[in-house]
C-alpha cells in the first residue's frame, strides 16, 4: 500500500525525497489500513461474549458516540455522532459492545445511509431485541472541502426496526430523548 500512495504523492507533482515526505507513504498506509480496520473485524470478536441475561424490557439508550468513516465515493472522511437505543427482551449487550459496533462498520468505506441500517440491523439480530433505532448526524467532507463546499451541512440517517418501527410512541421517546 505504501508504494501505492509513493506514486499518488508522485503524481500530483511532488517530490519524495522531500524531508516532509520522505516517511509519507508509509505512514499513510499505517494511518489508512487504521482508519478501515472494520474489514478485520467480526461481530462475535467484538462482542465477546458480552450478552447477559436481563430482566427487563426498558429502552436503553446510548447517545452522542463519536463516529469516524471514510466515504465510498471519494474515500474521503464523514464524521458525527451515533445514538443507539434498543428495547431488550430478555437480554442486553455491554454497553462498550454499542461503540465497538457503531466503530467496526464505520472502520469501512462506506455511507452514511447502509451504515445507519448495518448498526441497527446487527444489535437486533445478535441479541433479539423488541425494537432498535438508530440515528447518525454525520459532516462529510467530500461536501465540505470539494463540490458543493457547504460547511455547516449535517446529514441526519435513522433506521428503525421492530416496535421503533411499528409504535409511533416508541420512536417519539427515542428522538425526544435525543434532544
Amino acid at each position: 500500500m505504501d508504494q501505492h500512495f509513493r506514486n499518488i504523492i508522485r503524481d500530483i507533482g511532488e517530490d519524495l525525497d522531500r524531508e516532509g515526505l520522505r516517511d509519507t507513504p508509509i505512514r499513510a498506509a499505517k494511518a489508512f489500513r487504521y482508519l478501515t480496520q472494520g474489514y478485520t473485524q467480526s461481530v462475535d470478536a467484538v462482542i465477546n461474549g458480552a450478552i447477559f441475561e436481563a430482566d427487563t424490557d426498558e429502552m436503553v439508550v446510548v447517545k452522542n458516540i463519536e463516529l469516524y468513516s471514510l466515504c465510498e465515493h471519494h474515500m474521503l472522511p464523514f464524521i458525527g455522532k451515533c445514538h443507539v437505543a434498543y428495547i431488550p427482551q430478555g437480554r442486553v449487550i455491554g454497553l462498550s459492545k454499542i461503540p465497538r459496533i457503531v466503530d467496526l462498520y464505520a472502520r469501512r468505506l462506506q455511507i452514511q445511509e447502509v451504515l445507519t441500517k448495518q448498526i441497527a440491523e446487527t444489535i437486533m439480530s445478535i441479541i433479539d431485541s423488541i425494537g432498535v433505532g438508530v440515528v447518525i448526524e454525520a459532516q462529510h467532507l467530500c461536501m465540505m472541502m470539494r463540490g458543493v463546499e457547504k460547511q455547516n451541512s449535517v446529514m441526519t440517517t435513522s433506521c428503525m426496526l421492530g416496535a421503533f418501527r411499528k409504535r409511533h410512541s416508541t420512536r417519539a421517546e427515542f428522538l425526544s430523548l435525543l434532544k
